[in-house]
């Protein structure tokens, strides 16, 4: 069932059936990262991170710790995903020319996983150059299976209104690109635990028809990072961390707590 719509997105469930969680042994030094995760070694941000796995942290901390992690992360994967590009010529105050410079590609989108995806926004936000639009996906794990169920997508999708014989088109499935999709996703969540709710994401930012995917995320396990970097070959992972366990109840340990909780001020499970 297609989970894209012409017009406002309504409040229904789609249950995902995903891949069987990978076997990753639990040595950090045995594994070797897939040549699509990047993990930060920044001074700054492991402090950071140190600072933001204590449990006496208040969500006042919480929600500056994330911004400024998310920010430190963004920079090294902008550097990484997105080129120089000339965007034509303008004049100093000193009336001298000059070629301005914007971001390539330009067409990007940031897609915060709800909710606590929310709490990375404004720092990846503040960090482009212009104005991006920011979409959102909702996904929550079912208790029992741990599986992601999708109840909230405001992708826009608009088809070509161009027939599949139309001479115009070189390639006919060209007829049924999506014209709305962004060519460039950064698609953010700050936790990566079974990478459940990553490739599902993933999943749903192809059907859209994005051409690259950034994921960027505070911490990840190493099951879960795996399986979210295996998801597809146009997808790079950035995180700050990574940590060994899942426990039984999905959750990365030592790890950060529920986060979404944490930014929220919610009830913990």
């Amino acid at each position: 069932m297609s989970s894209l719509h012409e017009h406002e997105p309504e409040l229904t469930l789609t249950y995902f059936s995903l891949s069987p969680h990978l076997s990753i042994p639990s040595t950090p030094h045995h594994n070797v990262p897939p040549p699509n995760v990047h993990v930060s070694t920044h001074p700054c941000l492991q402090a950071k991170l140190s600072q933001l796995r204590s449990a006496s942290t208040s969500p006042r901390e919480t929600r500056a710790l994330i911004h400024e992690i998310s920010s430190i992360i963004g920079v090294e994967a902008f550097a990484k995903g997105l080129t120089v590009a000339k965007t034509g010529t303008d004049h100093t105050p000193l009336g001298a020319e000059y070629e301005t410079q914007g971001i390539d590609p330009a067409d990007l989108a940031l897609v915060p996983i709800l909710r606590s995806g929310l709490g990375m926004v404004e720092a990846l936000n503040s960090l482009l150059p212009t104005a991006v639009p920011i979409y959102h996906l909702g996904l929550f794990r079912e208790k029992i299976s741990l599986q992601p169920v999708e109840y909230y997508n405001n992708l826009p999708f608009h088809r070509n209104e161009l027939s599949p014989q139309s001479p115009a088109l070189l390639d006919p499935s060209a007829a049924t690109m999506n014209k709305a999709a962004a060519t460039l996703a950064v698609l953010l969540d700050p936790i990566i635990a079974t990478g459940a709710t990553a490739e599902a994401a993933i999943h749903l930012l192809r059907e859209w028809g994005v051409q690259k995917i950034i994921m960027l995320s505070v911490l990840a396990s190493e099951e879960g990072i795996k399986r979210a970097a295996g998801t597809w070959e146009e997808v790079e992972v950035w995180v700050g961390g990574v940590d060994a366990k899942v426990n039984e109840k999905g959750m990365i340990v030592p790890g950060l707590g529920d986060i979404g909780d944490r930014l929220f001020v919610a009830i913990g499970k």
